[in-house]
């Protein structure tokens, strides 16, 4: 038999060892060799706006040059690379820039804990926290909502595809609906209230209430301001800590730095992760109010806290985006053209509707099935992009904040396009 000769395929070496599980690279037939700015570019040279941005990692795009200037720099003097949670250069200058550019201006008092790199370190910590300042062991969770794979974030999440490989049963939580989750004519926030003002309700007392703003992998579930100013009331009401997941609608993604800055609510705690570190880098953080700091020495650690090159490059993300509200203002104009753009989009398909907020955007086109076709036929000529919620139903716009003008209107116009011809393809099938 002739041998065969054919030119071996380009993601063959991960089908054939990177694990079944993995999941974002399914939906693209390239290898990735470099990126900058809202750009990525694979090993045949093929360019791509990024509509994913790192599942919101990269606000801030890739490659940022200042920062990856003030990494170089850092890294070429022997900066530390880990410090577990020693006191470092790089550590108090990122805390000295979070707490002039971000916290002091918002009249926050709240410490910052360094937890493991990922969100759900962050969750899980924020959920230990508030079970020892309460004495109590419930906590409130809502529909749709998605805080981490570890089992204590786990059972927060709603998702019943993840929750199921847990392997074990996933307890501590009891699940609300979130706001719009029984449509206009319910309040679920008053539906918990009177839930928790009943005796007989069978809700233990809760030790926190979790929730997001914007749920990110849920759907783009955006809650209004008056249902989180309730749940907040709520909260204080029944002696719970007020945690507000941040890890992916924080970091500017909605607009502000914190993605409830306009509701009139102070959380007791705030989790964040993705882009607090502005380049990629691992690192997450958890913010408690002072009066609830009342973790002993070690009582929650993790090895990797101490990411020192994620503090170098945090830092310059504040210092450039943050200090001032020219950036702020700026991600206002961008995200009114995504609104624009995306109701062009939804005009396309029957029943569609917008999702989320801010930049944090989407349309729900109703079915999965379709949404995979519009970002696939998306990624041909171009544009990476995802989909999300219970079915993987809404196409989920989540660029690069700092993406140029003309690179965000490209990306757009692909994605009209791509909602076009899948709209066609639909129909033609149909007939």
């Amino acid at each position: 038999m002739p041998s065969d000769t054919s030119e071996p395929s380009p993601v063959a070496i991960f089908k054939r060892r990177e694990s079944e599980v993995r999941s974002y690279c399914r939906s693209f037939n390239a290898v990735f060799k470099s990126a900058a700015g809202a750009q990525l570019c694979d090993e045949d040279g093929n360019s791509y706006i990024d509509f994913l941005s790192g599942c919101s990692s990269l606000n801030y795009g890739h490659n940022d040059p200042d920062m990856k200037a003030a990494l170089i720099a850092h890294i070429a003097g022997d900066g530390l690379a880990h410090g577990l949670d020693l006191h470092t250069g790089a550590k108090a200058g990122f805390l000295e820039a979070f707490e002039r550019h971000i916290l002091k201006p918002r009249s926050m008092d709240h410490r910052v804990m360094f937890t493991g790199p990922t969100g759900a370190n962050a969750v899980e910590a924020a959920l230990k926290l508030a079970r020892k300042v309460t004495g109590r062991t419930n906590v409130i969770a809502f529909t749709n909502g998605f805080h981490g794979m570890t089992l204590g974030a786990l059972s927060a999440t709603g998702n019943g595809y993840h929750r199921g490989a847990a392997g074990v049963t996933l307890n501590g939580v009891t699940r609300m609906p979130f706001d719009g989750y029984f449509g206009d004519g319910t309040d679920t926030a008053e539906y918990l209230a009177a839930m928790l003002a009943d005796k007989s309700g069978g809700i233990d007392a809760p030790a926190a209430i979790l929730l997001e703003t914007v749920q990110g992998e849920g759907g783009l579930n955006a809650a209004r301001p008056e249902w989180v100013r309730r749940i907040a009331e709520l909260a204080k009401a029944h002696g719970a800590l007020l945690i507000i997941d941040d890890i992916q609608a924080g970091c500017g993604r909605c607009g502000t730095f914190f993605s409830f800055e306009e509701m009139g609510v102070v959380p007791d705690i705030v989790t964040m992760a993705k882009s607090v570190s502005g380049f990629g880098l691992p690192m997450a953080l958890m913010l408690v109010r002072e009066r609830h700091d009342v973790f002993g020495p070690a009582e929650h650690n993790g090895t990797f806290r101490g990411n020192t090159h994620a503090f170098v490059t945090a830092r310059v993300a504040i210092e450039k985006f943050w200090a001032d509200d020219a950036f702020q203002k700026a991600l206002a104009v961008k995200a009114d053209v995504l609104s624009a753009a995306l109701a062009d989009v939804a005009a396309l398909i029957p029943g569609a509707r917008l999702k989320g907020r801010g930049l944090m955007q989407g349309v729900d086109v109703g079915s999965g099935e379709l949404a995979s076709q519009i970002c696939g036929r998306a990624v041909d000529q171009g544009l990476i992009i995802e989909t999300s919620g219970s079915e993987d139903q809404v196409v989920k716009v989540l660029a690069p904040l700092t993406t140029p003008e003309e690179i965000f209107n490209k990306g757009l116009s692909i994605l009209t396009d791509s909602a076009r011809r899948a709209m066609d393809a639909t129909r033609q099938a149909a007939e």
